[in-house]
């Protein structure tokens, strides 16, 4: 896959393909920040939400207090994650006009936005201007990051801060032995955001040192071992500030990280084993123990999920990647930026259906990857458009209408879905009506927040007044403390259904479809996410379809 020049499309006289590109791509960067604006406060609050909010509070007490508060060091178990986020959140909250789960879901639209944002200067980099506008729509228009963006508040940040560090790699490939200051901060900020974020950052460190094969047996072949390891050397002592920023960084928004140099560590050892409680979720059609998914949990899911185009182009952009590093016409430092990002791509699932990690909630600690692989399959886009353009204008314009009506597929899903990008499953999966019975969907619980707003406008087209000297009792099978944000302080949430004047549940396995009224039922594409029920006068003994772990 070769860079894409000026002559890959043809364009309007006197207006070249890096402008007509380059305008797009900000066209779509800006449509994308003006619905997200518009939107963020429609997506509610999942399982996780206040327990990060709590953690920002620990986080910012222990730094207002001279790091005499060290409770946020043990707070359950995100003290072995960074709180970057989470204190930006409501560092935010306290300037802005919205209540801090709003002004969660705002700072996620924004870190997202940037996500898009570097992935399209990637892809540009990588494969010329083609690459980047293919690049921004396709990670644009995947529901599973845009939906993630808003309401995950570890790994949709990790992503991002991923692709920044990917970025000042392969920047640092194609300025090696000489990187520019610029290439340094990028490197540094990226490395401490994103080992901050998750320890899993780490993985960089793999992706340089097998990516950067090629160029360092072709720097062997032209300079020689000793002329080779001096450049090396002045490689890894310019890049020490930006070491040192990015350790600095990591420290800040990952405290616990620098109290005891171990504790990195620690952490790797933990997650790599980490499962607390037992529970099961929905694969395949089958109730499987989180424990014990079977190793094609993840190729499974992503390959529902992605966008059919996405796929296409990523299947193509990782044979170009084999192909090209076969091929000694290809320059070096070529082959180690298509190497790495592939290995950004792929490895990390390559390692966990190796190693059997507990996995669960669909491919959500996994959408780091889809930024690289977005970059790859606009970079494969804009590889063939170049090659059609060179035997066959009309099939290149067949293939350019092709991606254009790939794009609307994921796109309409997106319109159907809202809120609920991330529960997307593509048309090989049948979309969410053909997952429904075979995989989890909602598994956030974002669905209460429209079930509490149509139960609250139910009551008050009926004109019902609360029940005397008391408040309307709601039973949740969900997430319980969200729901008590959804619904206001006119109702007392809680699991006991006996008392209950309604019962609120997710469309999922684990929640019992009632035989009871029912007053509010949230649907997509025919699909149940969350119903309320009007339990008054029935016994319900219980709104779990499985015991409770």
């Amino acid at each position: 896959m070769s860079s894409i020049t000026t002559s890959a499309l043809d364009t309007p006289a006197g207006r070249s393909i890096e402008q007509t590109c380059d305008d797009l791509a900000l066209a779509v960067l800006a449509v994308v920040s003006v619905v997200a604006g518009l939107t963020f406060k429609d997506y509610g609050l999942g399982w996780d939400d206040y327990t990060h909010a709590e953690y920002a509070d620990l986080l910012l007490k222990m730094f207002g207090s001279g790091f005499t508060d060290t409770s946020a060091l043990s707070f359950a178990n995100l003290y072995m994650y960074g709180g970057g986020f989470d204190m930006a959140a409501a560092l935010l909250h306290k300037i802005v006009p919205f209540d801090l789960f709003a002004t969660r879901r705002l700072l996620g639209a924004i870190v997202g936005v940037i996500g898009i944002g570097v992935t399209w200067r990637l892809a540009r980099r990588v494969g010329g201007p083609v690459a980047g506008l293919a690049a921004i729509v396709l990670l644009a228009l995947c529901p599973t990051f845009y939906g993630h963006m808003f309401m995950n508040p570890k790994d949709a940040p990790f992503a991002v801060a991923m692709i920044i560090l990917m970025l000042g790699l392969v920047r640092l490939a194609q300025e090696y032995p000489s990187p520019k200051p610029h290439t340094i901060l990028i490197i540094g900020i990226g490395a401490g955001l994103s080992v901050g974020s998750r320890i899993l950052g780490g993985l960089a460190l793999v992706y340089a040192a097998i990516g950067f094969l090629p160029l360092w047996i072709s720097d062997i072949r032209t300079h020689g071992v000793r002329e080779a390891a001096r450049r090396f050397g002045h490689v890894v002592y310019v890049l020490l500030p930006g070491v040192l920023l990015g350790y600095l960084i990591m420290g800040l928004v990952w405290p616990w990280s620098i109290i005891d140099p171990a504790n990195p560590f620690h952490a790797l050892t933990y997650f790599s084993h980490f499962f607390e409680k037992p529970w099961k979720e929905l694969f395949n059609g089958a109730i499987v123990s989180v424990p014990d998914m079977p190793w094609s949990y993840l190729p499974t899911l992503f390959a529902l999920q992605l966008p059919e185009i996405m796929l296409g182009l990523l299947g193509a952009g990782i044979a170009g990647t084999l192909v090209a590093v076969t091929r000694s016409s290809i320059d070096a430092r070529r082959k180690t930026i298509l190497l790495m990002l592939t290995l950004a791509a792929t490895l990390p699932l390559i390692i966990a259906m190796v190693k059997r990690p507990a996995l669960y909630n669909g491919i959500r600690h996994f959408i780091f990857v889809i930024p690289p692989m977005a970059v790859l399959a606009g970079v494969a886009f804009a590889a063939i458009i170049g090659w059609l353009k060179q035997h066959s204008r009309p099939a290149q314009a067949v293939f350019a209408v092709v991606f254009v009506l790939g794009l609307m597929l994921p796109l309409n899903e997106m319109i159907r879905l809202h809120p609920y990008q991330y529960t997307h499953f593509n048309h090989i999966a049948g979309t969410v009506r053909g997952a429904d019975d075979r995989y989890m969907l909602d598994y956030w619980g974002l669905a209460l927040k429209q079930a509490s707003e149509g139960l609250r406008q139910e009551l008050e087209e009926r004109q019902e007044p609360a029940p005397k000297n008391r408040k309307w009792r709601v039973a949740v099978c969900g997430p319980q403390r969200p729901a008590q944000v959804a619904l206001g302080p006119d109702f007392a949430i809680g699991w006991d259904s006996h008392a209950a004047d309604f019962a609120m549940t997710l469309g999922e396995f684990y929640c019992k479809g009632l035989n009871a009224p029912v007053v509010v039922e949230i649907k997509r594409d025919d699909v149940v996410f969350a119903r309320v029920y009007d339990i008054r006068g029935k016994s319900i003994a219980s709104l779990l379809a499985i015991p409770a772990p």
